[in-house]
Order: C-alpha cells, then structure tokens, then sequence
C-alpha cells in the first residue's frame, strides 16, 4: 500500500533506534531484531489506517547516551520524557508517545511532526522554516511530561516545527551541531 520505509541503516548488531510512526505509536529496537533472512524483507513496526513511519532515530550518540525524547506535534505542542519510559521491543505498533487529538481544526487530524533523543544537559533545538529556537536545558523542564501526554504549547512563531536536533554541549547557542537520520 506504498506505507513502507525503505532506507539503510548501518551499525553493530546491539545498535538502538526509535521506530515510530506519525500517529504518535514508537518503540526501542535493535538492529539484530531488523535484520531476516527472507528477501521480501520482515514486518516491524504495524501501523495504524493513515499512519506513516517516521525516520529511525538512532539512540547511540557519539557524545554520550541520551536520556531523553523529545517529540513536537503538528499543532505545536512539545512533549519531553525519560528515555527510558520508552519500551524495547522487536515488533509491533509501540507505545503511545504522546497524545494527540482525534479531531483537528480545518478538518486535518494532528500527527507528530518531528521526534529527537537527546542528552538533558544538551540544548535542544527546533528548527520552523528559516527559523530557529534553541531550547536550553533549564527551558525544556517546562515541557517534560510522562509519555503518552499532551505536551505544552510551544511558544507563537515556532509552532511549525520541521526538524528538532540536539546541539552541543558546550554553547547553548549552537544551531545544529549533530543531526538524526
């Protein structure tokens, strides 16, 4: 039904990435638990009627193991949780990452927009268009929540999220210092 994800991932065997889909459903797996012998390839992340995948985000950081997940929606909402309320599993739909409301305005239903896993000490940034915010750590307590919450509105003009990346340690000014797949 053309709702599959084709893309490379390489890395060692116990490697973790977060599958997730756009309804708001995502889990921790390993690049063991994606490979198969069967050419037609192996199913592994089911989705809901209208979903799609969202990119593997890789949980292994150069600079350090991430503790937390960052996941914006399409109606600008932001949801910052524990890593580790997010469970490991080889297969299936996931767990709810955060909520998201059956009916939107104008008639178009809200799907996550962008997902990223970071340090809690790093900065993390959100990038809207041309646009950029860079969340210090100290601002992000003010969206962390439990998963499978609402999140807090993000603040006016930065509603519209592309792409959420970590920055550098070392200045919170940074506009992107590392970037997921």
């Amino acid at each position: 039904d053309g709702a599959s994800f084709v893309g490379l991932m390489l890395g060692q065997p116990d490697d973790l990435y977060i599958l997730a889909t756009d309804a708001g459903y995502g889990f921790i797996v390993t690049l063991n638990d994606l490979y198969t012998r069967q050419r037609a390839g192996k199913v592994t992340l089911t989705l809901s009627p209208r979903s799609r995948v969202l990119a593997p985000i890789p949980v292994c950081h150069p600079d350090g193991l991430p503790d937390s997940v960052a996941v914006v929606s399409t109606t600008g909402r932001l949801l910052v949780f524990p890593l580790t309320e997010l469970p490991r599993l080889a297969k299936g739909k996931g767990y709810k990452l955060i909520s998201l409301s059956t009916a939107g305005s104008n008639g178009q239903r809200e799907t996550v927009a962008a997902l990223a896993c970071f340090r809690s000490d790093q900065p993390l940034t959100l990038h809207c268009g041309q646009r950029h915010l860079t969340l210090k750590p100290a601002d992000t307590a003010r969206y962390a929540g439990m998963r499978g919450r609402r999140g807090a509105r993000l603040p006016r003009g930065f509603q519209r999220v592309d792409r959420l990346s970590a920055s550098a340690a070392a200045p919170a000014t940074a506009l992107v210092a590392s970037e997921p797949l």
